[in-house]
């Protein structure tokens, strides 16, 4: 009996090895790049005959010892839709094939970030959507230390419409729109980015040998112990302090969420703002607010809260009844809720929020309102406040995801034999606490990642990372700034692009709510680097060099398009001088033709410039006639 067990094992096991076996890129739907020739591949049993099937055609090849194959179709013009036959001892029919421009999106959060977070600000447009030919493919969020993966865990080519649409990359699917429009081929996506992600964690073993702290760090980790072991202990002391503060905090046992609950000795403070400004101080844990709405004539069918964004986690609850919450500081409050749960009179709004660790509170210049229907309550101003429990501040956790190479072997690696026209990169906020090295890390990873694809010098469009923070008056050092203008030195690097966006951004929000810009300026940078258009303005104006003529410095850009402007028909802004010294000031600045003259009366021998150097310019207006903001720079005559 055991024999004929033994017997069945190996014929069962035989079995499923010798059938074909494709990788989640190669499935219904997919879109492979045209123009080149393109791999197809996956695995079987050793020695198996794999025939492939495909537009009339026969392809043919045997399978390793260790049971990989792959074929090479030929170059394809765009179009479909096509079928693919796979045969050996088992058939696959691969369908609904596309032959287009296939772009990798990579990067971290501002890259990842769907079409979901911004369908408020376009719902005109989502609305709309309905396009065969734009298609996704969304990389699982894995990471693995131990080898570089030759597959995916989950996956599939999703079309962009109804049904799709919101888990699309909204920096990606409006390039996408753009290229379509302008090329109409198809255009697929393969996103794979993931949110706070720095760029060592996307170089593979080999290249991250450049920069051996990150080596050493990496071989830390190599063997999965280490990060299994702070993995566990992060999430017992996150879990512990979590339940301690469910324990103690007073709101939870006497009810502060009920609307009939009897707050009236409680303090006043003004939100949106932070309690830190309050009696609270720096005080960590779980505060409780209410705020008292009147009502009359309702006959909504239709409520939401809007709530800004709250520091950090928050349960929120109308008249006694709980309606929404969030875990963590960085998605926009939108809580939508029967309107039965509201009456005539008075109604009572009440937040739980949970800060684990600095500033808790209420994220200013943010939208704080009742919706019913069409017709909206603002909810800024006095709310009332008390403090459920104090805590000491939560310790950070270790992000071992984040950790070098571990994103490239899962996220990066298994989709290398894949054919692409060029790369989308959004990354660079994980980055700027080391500022200095971040262009050798860039060059780094574009150079390795060519290697890999075996496609030559593709097309590498990047985006420069947007204003951010509360601006400042005066000039002073910037790491955001800094790494901007690594950014703009990766230019050097063959076949690169850079969108700007110092105008794009949200000084209270790390992931700002265009998109679409975005996504229409590394489309322009794409129809210059990848498709060849000769006469396109594709950027804003880029700082060259200078020369010095007595007090003043004379500088040149390329990019300038039609001209330089002053954007809003203002005088220059921006700009900063220093003399030897390095002390920089504001420097008064005009335009004079494709050249800008700067100069301050205080500086006889200038020799630096600064533009739009700060974490959040506040008046940066050089632009060209194409309404296109220039990049942020850095000059010496030292240099």
């Amino acid at each position: 009996m055991r024999k004929v067990l033994i017997l069945i094992s190996v014929l069962i096991c035989g079995t499923i090895y010798s059938q074909i076996k494709l990788p989640r890129l190669i499935s219904d739907g997919m879109i492979l790049q045209r123009d080149i020739p393109v791999k197809i591949w996956g695995w079987a049993a050793p020695n198996e005959k794999i025939e492939i099937t495909f537009n009339k055609k026969k392809f043919q090849t045997t399978t390793s010892q260790d049971g990989n194959w792959i074929l090479t179709l030929p170059s394809q013009k765009a179009g479909g839709p096509y079928e693919m036959t796979l045969t050996a001892s088992n058939t696959i029919v691969v369908k609904n094939i596309l032959f287009g421009d296939v772009w990798l999106c990579s990067g971290q959060s501002n890259m990842e970030l769907p079409m979901e977070r911004v369908k408020d600000k376009y719902s005109g447009v989502i609305s709309k959507i309905n396009n065969s030919e734009i298609r996704q493919f969304l990389v699982p969020d894995q990471y693995d230390f131990s080898k570089e993966n030759t597959d995916l865990s989950s996956g599939e080519w999703k079309e962009a419409n109804a049904s799709n649409i919101l888990s699309f990359s909204a920096v990606a699917y409006f390039f996408a729109s753009e290229i379509y429009a302008k090329y109409k081929v198809p255009i697929g996506l393969i996103n794979s980015a993931l949110g706070g992600s720095p760029a060592e964690s996307w170089l593979s073993a080999d290249a991250i040998k450049k920069f051996p702290d990150y080596d050493a760090e990496y071989q830390k980790f190599k063997d999965g112990t280490l990060g299994a072991q702070i993995e566990a202990n992060d999430k017992k002391v996150s879990a512990d302090w979590y339940s301690e503060v469910n324990r103690q905090d007073e709101g939870l046992k006497k009810q502060w969420s009920k609307a009939d609950f009897d707050d009236i000795d409680w303090p006043v403070m003004n939100i949106p703002g932070y309690w830190t400004d309050y009696a609270l101080e720096k005080t960590n844990g779980a505060v409780w607010f209410r705020k008292e709405v009147n009502l009359s004539n309702l006959k909504a069918s239709s409520a939401k809260l809007i709530l800004g964004r709250i520091v950090d986690a928050d349960s929120v609850y109308v008249n006694g009844n709980f309606v929404g919450t969030t875990s963590y500081l960085y998605p926009p409050r939108k809580y939508s809720f029967d309107p039965k749960l509201l009456k005539e009179g008075k109604n009572e709004i009440a937040i739980r929020v949970i800060n684990n660790s600095g500033k808790g509170g209420f994220v200013e210049d943010k939208p704080y309102q009742l919706v019913l229907d069409k017709d909206s309550i603002d909810l800024k101003g006095e709310w009332k406040y008390k403090l459920g429990v104090k805590m000491a501040p939560l310790p950070p956790p270790t992000f071992i995801r984040w950790k070098p190479v571990g994103l490239y072997n899962s996220m990066i690696a298994p989709l290398k034999n894949y054919a692409i026209k060029g790369v989308l990169w959004y990354q660079g906020e994980s980055s700027t606490k080391k500022p200095q090295e971040y262009g050798a890390l860039m060059e780094t990873l574009i150079t390795s990642w060519r290697k890999e694809w075996k496609q030559g010098d593709f097309p590498f469009l990047y985006v420069q990372l947007t204003n951010f923070m509360e601006p400042k008056t005066e000039p002073s050092e910037s790491n955001w700034a800094a790494l901007r203008q690594q950014q703009k030195n990766t230019l050097a690097v063959p076949n690169t692009g850079m969108a700007v966006t110092i105008d794009l951004g949200e000084w209270n929000d790390i992931h700002p709510l265009n998109k679409y810009d975005v996504g229409k300026r590394l489309s322009l940078q794409a129809r210059k680097v990848a498709y060849g258009e000769k006469n396109i303005v594709s950027s804003g104006p880029l700082f060259k060099s200078m020369e010095q003529k007595g007090n003043q410095l004379i500088l040149s850009f390329s990019d300038t398009g039609s001209g330089l402007i002053a954007k809003n028909n203002s005088s220059l802004k921006g700009f900063e001088i220093a003399g030897s010294d390095g002390k920089f000031v504001w420097a008064n600045a005009k335009i004079e033709g494709n050249k800008i003259k700067i100069w301050n009366e205080n500086i006889s021998k200038p020799v630096k410039v600064r533009y739009a150097w700060a974490d959040n310019p506040i008046e940066a207006n050089l632009y060209n006639k194409e309404n296109l903001p220039a990049s942020p720079f850095e000059g010496s005559l030292d240099k």
